[in-house]
C-alpha cells in the first residue's frame, strides 16, 4: 500500500471531505474582526440590523474565543491542554478557530492548535485559517513554520491574501531584518504565489536605506515579471540607489528602461539624478540631467538649483556655481535659505571666507536674517581651515541673528579637542547647559573620542560615568570610542569591564568593538585573552567582518601562531567573504617572517589570478618575500612594475632589494641602487646601512663597511645593536681582534648596549686566536648584565678554558650549560676530556669519554691518545684496554679509507 505524502493527504481532505462548502467571513460579516474577536453588534452608537440568532450566535462564539485562549496561554501543550480542549470539540467552526489563532502570541501554540482542530474535524483549513496563522508569525517574526504552511497552502490551491502578505514583509521591514522580508518573498515565489504589489514596494524602499541595490533590482524585476505595472515613483527610488553607490552604468540603464516604458522623467526624477549623480563625482552629468530638464519643458525649483550648485560646489567648480546662484537670485524678492546655506558652505569649503561673509550681509540687506544652519556651515568650513579663533569669534556675532543649537556647540567642541584645546571646550559645554541646552550623544561621542586621543582617559571616563541614561543614553560609537581610547593606552582590563556594562545595558557589540579588543589584548602580550574575546564574538553570533579578520590574522602571525594566522586566511573564505589585498599582504608578511620566504611565488600568482591591485604595502611584502627566498630578479621586476604604475616606493621596498642583492654577494648592484635611492631624496634608515655593512663585512671589504658606518653618522642616524653586530663579526672573521675591541668599546660609548650575540661574537673572536682569559672576562660580564649565551658561546667557552688548563672552570660550565638542556658538541666534550685528563682527572675524563660515545660525537685521535696516556698513569687499566681498542679501530678505519 503507497503511504501518502502530507502534502497529498491535505489535499485529498480539501477537495473530498469538504462535502459542505465554507462561506467566506467576509460575506458572513461586515466588518474585520478586531484582535481575533468577531465584530460587537454596536457600531458607533448605533444598532446594527442583525437577527437577534446571528446576534447571540457572534456573542457565543466571542466567550468561546476567550475561553479557548485562556487555555492555551496559561500552560504548554500537551495532553491536559487537548483534555481541556475537549467541550469545544462541537464549537470548532471556522470563525472560533480563526479567532483563537489571531489572539494568540506564540506561533507554536498556534500551530498546534491549527493542526488539533484539523485532526478533530478531519476536515483541511480554509484561507481564513491559514492566514491567521501566517499574521501570527508576522507579529512574533518567527518564521521557522512559513515554508511549510506556503506549502500546504499551494497544494490546497489557494495563497496569502494581500493583507496579510503585506503585515509579513511590513513586519520584518520595521524591525530592521531585511533580510528575512527578502527571504519571505522569495519563498512566496517559490511556491507561485503572488506577493502583494505594496509589499514589494516597502521593501524596495527599505533596501534602499541600507544601499542593497542588487536586491532592490531582482525585486523591481520580479514585479515586471508578474504583471505589476511599475511606476515613475519606483524608478526614482532605484536610480538614486544605483547612482549613490557609484554604479552610474545601472543608474542609466535604469533610465533608458523608464524611456522605452514610455514614462516621461518628472521633477523628483531630475532632482534625484543632479544630487546623485553629482555626489559621486560625475558633475558633467549632473549638468546635463539640469540642461534636459529645461529642455523637456520642466522650470528648475529651488531644489534644482541647490542641488546643482551643492554638486558644483564640492567638485571645487566654484565659478560656475556662482553663476547658478546669481541666476536664481536675480529674480527672487525673497532669498532662497537653502541656495545661500549651499553657497556659504561652498565658499567656506575652499577658505573664501570673505566672499562668504559678504553673502551673510547680502543675505540681511535682503530682509532676510541668517539661520543657525548658516552660521553652523562657516563654523564647519573655519573648523575644518584650523581657523579657531576667527570660528569663536563668529560664534559671538551668530549670537545676534540666530541662537546656537546643539550641533553649533558640537561643532565647536570637535573643533576645539581636535585643536587641543580641551578646557575651552569642556567651558563651551558649559555654556551649552546655561543656554538650556543639554549635551546630546554626538556632543558626548565628540568629548570622549577627543579625551580618549589627547590621553585625558580619566576625564573620558568621568563624562562616560556622569552620563544622565534618562536623557542621554550611550550608544554604540560612545562604547567603541572609550573601550579604544582605553585598550590602545594599555588599559585593556578597564576595556573588557566596560565591554561587559555595554552587554549589560543591552547593547550589542559590533564587530568594531571586537576589533578593538582582540588587537588591544595582543598588543598587550595577553594573546589567549585576545583568542578568547574571538571566541566570545562568535558565541554571541556577531559575525567578523574582514577588517577584523585582517587584523586578528596580524596579531596571530606577530605572535609568532603561524599554524593559526594562515587558518584565519581561511577562515575569511568560509565566513563568505573574499581576502583583499590587505588579506593576502599580513599573509605573506607573516610567513616570510616565519622564514616561509618560499610561499611567496604562489600566494602573488594566486592575488593577480583573482584580479587584485597591489598596493605599495602588498609589493612591500611581496619584493621582501622574493629576496628572501631569493628571487631577487623577480623582486626587481616588482620594483620596476611598481614604479610604471605609478606607486612610489618606499624606503621599505628598496631596504627590501638592497638587502636581498647584499646577502646575495651581489654587493656592487646593492651600492649601485644604494646611491639610486639616494640622488631621488629617499631618506634611507638604519636598516639599509645595516644591510650594506652586514654584506660588505661577510666578503672581506670591511674598508668599505667602514666608509658605509661613518656615512650613516654623517646623516646624523644612530647605528643599532645589529648594525656594530655586523662589523664586529666582519672584524672577528678577518682575525682583526685588536680593531674589534676598539669598535666594542665604541659601541659602549655611544650607549649603543652590546647583546647577548655581541658577546657571543666576541668571545668567538678571542677564542679563536687564543686568548681566553680575555674571552672569560667577557663571559663574565655577559653574565653580570643578566644575557644568555647561545650553544655556540658555550661550547667556545668550555673549550677555551679547558685548554687554557682552566678545567675546573670549564667543568663548572660545562655542567651547567648541560642542566640547562644545552648540547655539547664533539669539540666540546674532546676539550673537556683533554683537559681532565691533563689535570689527572683520568676517570672523570673516561666517564665523557663513554657519554660522548653513547650521543654518536666524533672522538678524536689525539684526545684518545691523552686520555690513554693518563689512563695508565692511574691504573686504571681496564678503562685504558678500552681507550686503546677504540684506538685501534680509529687507526684501521683511517688506513683502509687511504687505501679503498
Amino acid at each position: 500500500m503507497k503511504i501518502l505524502s502530507r502534502s497529498q493527504v491535505l489535499k485529498l481532505r480539501f477537495f473530498l471531505r469538504c462535502r459542505k462548502k465554507i462561506e467566506p467571513l467576509s460575506k458572513r460579516f461586515s466588518s474585520q474582526w478586531s484582535n481575533g474577536f468577531p465584530p460587537s453588534p454596536e457600531m458607533n452608537g448605533k444598532v446594527v440590523p442583525f437577527v437577534e440568532e446571528n446576534a447571540t450566535k457572534v456573542e457565543g462564539i466571542r466567550k468561546a474565543v476567550f475561553d479557548v485562549c485562556g487555555v492555551l496561554e496559561t500552560s504548554m501543550w500537551g495532553p491536559a491542554v487537548e483534555d481541556a480542549l475537549k467541550v469545544y470539540d462541537e464549537m470548532l467552526q471556522p470563525e472560533l478557530v480563526v479567532g483563537v489563532i489571531r489572539r494568540l502570541k506564540d506561533v507554536n501554540k498556534a500551530l498546534h492548535f491549527f493542526r488539533w482542530v484539523e485532526r478533530k474535524t478531519e476536515e483541511a483549513h480554509g484561507p481564513e485559517a491559514y492566514n491567521a496563522l501566517l499574521v501570527v508569525m508576522a507579529r512574533t517574526r518567527n518564521l521557522v513554520y512559513l515554508e511549510q504552511v506556503l506549502e500546504e497552502m499551494c497544494v490546497a490551491g489557494f495563497g496569502p491574501d494581500n493583507n496579510t502578505c503585506i503585515e509579513l514583509v511590513g513586519s520584518f521591514v520595521k524591525s530592521q531584518k531585511l533580510r528575512e522580508a527578502f527571504g519571505i518573498i522569495e519563498s512566496m515565489r517559490k511556491y507561485m504565489f503572488r506577493p502583494a504589489f505594496s509589499a514589494y514596494t516597502t521593501l524596495i524602499g527599505a533596501l534602499s536605506s541600507v544601499h542593497e541595490c542588487d536586491s532592490m533590482l531582482t525585486l523591481f524585476h520580479q514585479m515586471q515579471e508578474l504583471g505589476y505595472e511599475v511606476n515613475i515613483h519606483l524608478f526614482t527610488t532605484l536610480v538614486r540607489a544605483f547612482a549613490r553607490e557609484g554604479r552610474v552604468d545601472a543608474a542609466l540603464s535604469l533610465l533608458d528602461e523608464m524611456k522605452s516604458n514610455s514614462f516621461h522623467a518628472d521633477l523628483v526624477l531630475y532632482n534625484v539624478c543632479i544630487d546623485s549623480f553629482g555626489k559621486v563625482g560625475t558633475v558633467d552629468m549632473a549638468w546635463k540631467f539640469f540642461h534636459e530638464l529645461k529642455a523637456q519643458g520642466l522650470v528648475p525649483d529651488d531644489v534644482t538649483y541647490t542641488s546643482m550648485i551643492g554638486v558644483l560646489c564640492k567638485a571645487e567648480r566654484l565659478d560656475e556655481a556662482v553663476e547658478l546662484f546669481e541666476e536664481l537670485d536675480q529674480n527672487r524678492s525673497v532669498p532662497c535659505v537653502y541656495a545661500y546655506n549651499t553657497m556659504i558652505m561652498g565658499y567656506g569649503s575652499v577658505g573664501k571666507f570673505d566672499e562668504a561673509y559678504d553673502l551673510l550681509e547680502r543675505q540681511k540687506r535682503k530682509g532676510c536674517i541668517p539661520s543657525v544652519v548658516a552660521y553652523n556651515c562657516l563654523l564647519t568650513c573655519l573648523g575644518k581651515k584650523g581657523k579657531v579663533a576667527e570660528a569663536l569669534r563668529i560664534y559671538e556675532e551668530m549670537k545676534k541673528d540666530a541662537a546656537p543649537n546643539l550641533a553649533t556647540y558640537n561643532i565647536l567642541i570637535d573643533m576645539l579637542c581636535k585643536a587641543g584645546q580641551l578646557e575651552p571646550a569642556l567651558k563651551v559645554q558649559e555654556a551649552m547647559k546655561e543656554a538650556g541646552l543639554f549635551p546630546n550623544i554626538m556632543t558626548v561621542n565628540i568629548m570622549i573620542d577627543r579625551l580618549c586621543k589627547a590621553q585625558r582617559l580619566d576625564d573620558a571616563c568621568s563624562i562616560f560615568l556622569g552620563l544622565d541614561h534618562k536623557l542621554c543614553t550611550p550608544d554604540a560609537v560612545t562604547f567603541c570610542s572609550l573601550i579604544e581610547g582605553l585598550g590602545r593606552h594599555g588599559r585593556v582590563d578597564d576595556a573588557y569591564m566596560l565591554y561587559e556594562k555595554m552587554l549589560d545595558s543591552d547593547q550589542s557589540p559590533n564587530a568594531v568593538v571586537y576589533t578593538s579588543l582582540i588587537r588591544n589584548f595582543f598588543k598587550c602580550g595577553r594573546k589567549e585573552d585576545g583568542h578568547k574575546i574571538y571566541k566570545e564574538m562568535m558565541h554571541r553570533g556577531c559575525s567578523p567582518d574582514l577588517t577584523l579578520l585582517n587584523i586578528y590574522m596580524d596579531c596571530v602571525f606577530k605572535a609568532g601562531e603561524i599554524d593559526r594566522g594562515r587558518a584565519l586566511f581561511e577562515e575569511i573564505k568560509a565566513q563568505g567573504l573574499i581576502p583583499d589585498v590587505r588579506s593576502y599582504s599580513i599573509l605573506i608578511h607573516g610567513l616570510v617572517k616565519a622564514g616561509f620566504a618560499k610561499e611567496t611565488y604562489k600566494l602573488f600568482y594566486e592575488m593577480k589570478e583573482q584580479g587584485l591591485h597591489l598596493d605599495t604595502r602588498a609589493y612591500n611584502a611581496v619584493i621582501d618575500g622574493f629576496c628572501k627566498s631569493g628571487k631577487v630578479n623577480k623582486a626587481y621586476q616588482l620594483l620596476d612594475e611598481m614604479k610604471t604604475k605609478g606607486l612610489q616606493p618606499t624606503v621599505v621596498t628598496y631596504g627590501s632589494v638592497i638587502d636581498g642583492l647584499s646577502k646575495i654577494d651581489r654587493l656592487d648592484e646593492a651600492y649601485m641602487l644604494f646611491e639610486e635611492v639616494k640622488s631621488k631624496g629617499v631618506d634611507l634608515n638604519v636598516v639599509i646601512y645595516s644591510s650594506l655593512i652586514d654584506g660588505f663585512g661577510k666578503v672581506g671589504r670591511i674598508d668599505e663597511a667602514y666608509l658605509i658606518l661613518e656615512e650613516l653618522m654623517q646623516k646624523g642616524l644612530t647605528a643599532n645593536t645589529f648594525t656594530w653586530n655586523c662589523l664586529l663579526d666582519a672584524l672577528v672573521k678577518a682575525e682583526e681582534i685588536d680593531e674589534a675591541l676598539v669598535c666594542f668599546q665604541n659601541m659602549k660609548s655611544l650607549k649603543c648596549p652590546p647583546n647577548e650575540i655581541t658577546y657571543s661574537i666576541m668571545i668567538n673572536g678571542l677564542c679563536k686566536v687564543r686568548k681566553f682569559n680575555k674571552a672569560f672576562v667577557f663571559w663574565q660580564e655577559m653574565q653580570k648584565k643578566g644575557l644568555k649565551p647561545n650553544t655556540i658561546t658555550y661550547t667556545t667557552m668550555i673549550t677555551g678554558l679547558a685548554r687554557v688548563g682552566n678545567v675546573q672552570e670549564a667543568k663548572g660550565l660545562f655542567e651547567r650549560f648541560r642542566a640547562s638542556g644545552g648540547r655539547p658538541d664533539s669539540a666540546c666534550y674532546n676539550s673537556m676530556i683533554e683537559g681532565l685528563s691533563s689535570v689527572n682527572k683520568a676517570m672523570d675524563a673516561y666517564t665523557l669519554f663513554e657519554e660522548t660515545r653513547t650521543k654518536g660525537c666524533r672522538i678524536y685521535s689525539k684526545t684518545c691518545v691523552i686520555l690513554l696516556d693518563a689512563l695508565h698513569k692511574a691504573d686504571c687499566l681496564e678503562q685504558a684496554a678500552i681507550v686503546g681498542a677504540v684506538l685501534r679501530e680509529m687507526a684501521k678505519s683511517q688506513h683502509a679509507t687511504r687505501f679503498s
